[in-house]
């Protein structure tokens, strides 16, 4: 196994999407080496029945799971989960493949383990993602379908393109995010409204009763966001996924005037906005906290605030695969000294 701060000291030197397809290049060609994911899996993952909850009629080895964007395409699946994630995240998937924003689109900070990027929902697609799907479905762990629009979808056909692709996957993944809070999209951010949220469930409940999410961006007002989370969990929202990447650019020296940030940067920006929702959504539905999470310090906050589970992304790019294992050690660490059994024990103790 590679020394990853060597690995990253050469990955840091090419431009950041050129490191994340050779990432890719390197975990698809050890998903065709039988003897290789055993073997990573021993070395990063940690789990056991304190770590174990079942959420959506599926068992999760653990709480930990991948954020939607460092798999587009459902190609990494089974790489992601011998790395210890205890779910994985697919996506965003649209209907018809399309390009995404024009390069450079994605900027590191390594200084302030962040990410910048304005990719623009870059993927293969939805016919060829369907076909990876039908080859990986079901998988060792449980793993969620990302959905948004085509930017060349007007603005009011949007929920067609939603419909279209919950009823492509509806019976090919253990749940569905709705993401209307990419940054990188024109005017995506317009459809986090009550009314379109209202109706996209409602249609969604019609077409399939698979569980389907909601994932919010951080960049909302904390009234307006509760507001729109309860209208999705009263229109038939399964969970709640707060939060995505961040405008704020504020918070990143040096940061581009497009596009999102993410990692250590928004941490608190995102843990405010979930700690408004979970205050009101805490008992009533699943909630998954993401944003600026890279230790089990930093996930037992979250737990203890609502969530079910969590999510990362950006921490790993700067602190290696390791990270899941570390963040799961942790957590088991922490739940010793509390005297916690079950990490469903800890879920949401600051709102009983």
């Amino acid at each position: 196994m590679c020394d990853f701060k060597k690995l990253k000291k050469i990955l840091f030197r090419i431009d950041p999407e050129t490191a994340h397809h050779m990432t890719e290049m390197a975990v698809r060609s050890a998903q065709t080496m039988p003897f290789l994911l055993p073997l990573l899996k021993r070395r990063y993952s940690v789990s056991g029945d304190s770590l174990t909850q079942t959420i959506f009629g599926r068992q999760f080895p653990n709480p930990v799971g991948l954020s939607a964007g460092f798999d587009k395409n459902a190609t990494m699946i089974r790489g992601m989960s011998a790395l210890g994630f205890g779910f994985v995240e697919v996506g965003t998937v649209t209907p018809l493949a399309q390009e995404g924003n024009p390069r450079p689109r994605l900027f590191r900070f390594p200084e302030y383990e962040s990410l910048q990027n304005a990719m623009g929902f870059n993927n293969d697609g939805m016919e060829s993602v369907l076909k990876r799907m039908e080859r990986t479905f079901p998988s060792s762990v449980p793993v969620g379908i990302n959905i948004g629009k085509n930017k060349a979808t007007p603005q009011e056909e949007a929920i067609k393109d939603y419909q279209t692709l919950i009823n492509a996957f509806k019976d090919l993944c253990d749940y569905l995010v709705i993401n209307i809070s990419s940054p990188n999209t024109p005017q995506l951010r317009d459809l986090q409204n009550e009314w379109f949220i209202a109706d996209l469930f409602k249609t969604a409940r019609e077409i399939t009763s698979r569980p389907i999410l909601l994932k919010i961006a951080p960049d909302m007002d904390n009234t307006a966001a509760v507001s729109l989370c309860s209208t999705a969990v009263e229109y038939g929202a399964s969970g709640i996924i707060a939060a995505n990447t961040s405008t704020d650019y504020s918070l990143l020296p040096g940061a581009r005037e497009f596009g999102g940030i993410s990692g250590k940067v928004i941490r608190e920006k995102n843990f405010a906005i979930f700690d408004s929702i979970a205050g009101e959504l805490y008992g009533k539905t699943i909630l998954i906290s993401v944003g600026g999470i890279d230790s089990g310090k930093e996930a037992y906050r979250r737990f203890k605030a609502g969530a079910s589970l969590v999510q990362i992304y950006s921490a790993m790019i700067f602190q290696g695969p390791a990270l899941v294992g570390k963040i799961n050690k942790e957590l088991l660490e922490l739940m010793e000294r509390d005297g916690v059994k079950n990490i469903t024990d800890i879920i949401g103790i600051e709102r009983r």
